[in-house]
């Protein structure tokens, strides 16, 4: 047996040692998924399986990202390929920078952070056409849940269209002032959405909302573009995927479509992102979207000791 497996129990070495097709790895806190990820990685790499730029992991922060560098720079010994360790942010930015111009896509756009965007907005909230959402008395009022929502629509992948006709036909089916009221100013956000969608791209801009929203439209819209990320991966990892959006569940879907090889780790019991669109759906359904799928499910916890774990 590998030195590098070593320390591994059972579950963990079926994981790490599963061959091919999807494998989902339920694991709470303290059962040691990140070791069984970077072993994992580990593993394909040694056997020959996938070179380390054949191989892409994503996480959800930076400091999870950093970690498992970390931990895989002390694990492989020198000389190996850059590894594709990124955030879902950073790999969508990585892919526009790349092969944006596929949809016309300035390369060159700044990226801004969500004060950057509320300040953008600001400086173009007139070029808006509002009515419900601009009181003259505090013009700067519905900035931060415009941004919000558009922000929402990007996760979902809503598209300016599909909102638009979503707001027509409230119209339409309207049967009171009530009624009325509602679905106008519904029709005045999927207007306000269509022009937000143009403007920052026309601009130069992007907000982080809109590079998986961006990133999917690409490998959607473009079939050469996403053989060539399909081919250039073999085997995608995923942390914490129960907190995956719809927009990130349905590009690494996209991603693994051909290959099947796709391992995701996460906690049917925690997700930490609901507020802002995570879909626990998607790691209940994994199962389902890939049928052949084999699921391990870690139980020893080696964070905690026993009589916490008696207590929870």
């Amino acid at each position: 047996m590998k030195d590098y497996m070593a320390t591994l129990n059972a579950e963990q070495k079926a994981a790490v040692t599963h061959g091919e097709g999807p494998l989902l790895i339920i694991a709470g806190a303290g059962t040691g998924k990140t070791r069984v990820l970077t072993h994992r990685m580990i593993h394909l790499i040694e056997t020959g399986k996938a070179r380390p730029d054949e191989i892409l992991a994503i996480t959800f922060t930076e400091k999870a990202s950093l970690e498992i560098t970390e931990r895989l720079d002390v694990l492989l010994p020198m000389g190996y390929q850059e590894l594709w360790v990124k955030t879902f942010h950073g790999f969508c930015d990585a892919v526009l920078r790349e092969k944006g111009l596929e949809i016309g896509l300035d390369t060159a756009y700044q990226l801004m952070t969500q004060t950057e965007l509320i300040l953008f907005l600001k400086e173009q909230l007139f070029s808006f056409d509002l009515k419900y959402y601009r009181p003259l008395g505090n013009p700067l009022r519905f900035i931060h849940s415009l941004a919000s929502h558009f922000g929402h629509l990007r996760d979902e992948v809503v598209t300016p269209p599909t909102y638009i006709h979503y707001a027509e036909s409230m119209v339409k089916g309207a049967k009171d002032a009530e009624e009325v009221e509602l679905a106008e100013k519904t029709l005045e956000l999927a207007h306000a959405y269509a022009h937000y969608d143009k403007l920052l791209p026309k601009s130069g801009r992007l907000d982080f909302a809109n590079l998986t929203y961006l990133a999917l439209d690409l490998l959607e819209r473009r079939p050469s573009v996403l053989s060539e990320y399909q081919r250039r991966f073999k085997y995608i990892v995923v942390d914490e995927f129960q907190d995956t959006n719809t927009s990130q569940n349905r590009l690494v879907e996209l991603l693994a479509m051909n290959s099947k090889n796709i391992m995701v780790v996460g906690d049917d019991d925690q997700s930490i992102y609901k507020w802002r669109g995570a879909s626990l759906a998607n790691i209940l359904n994994f199962e389902k979207r890939f049928p052949s799928t084999k699921r391990v499910v870690l139980t020893q916890n080696f964070r905690s000791t026993q009589p916490i774990l008696d207590m929870s």
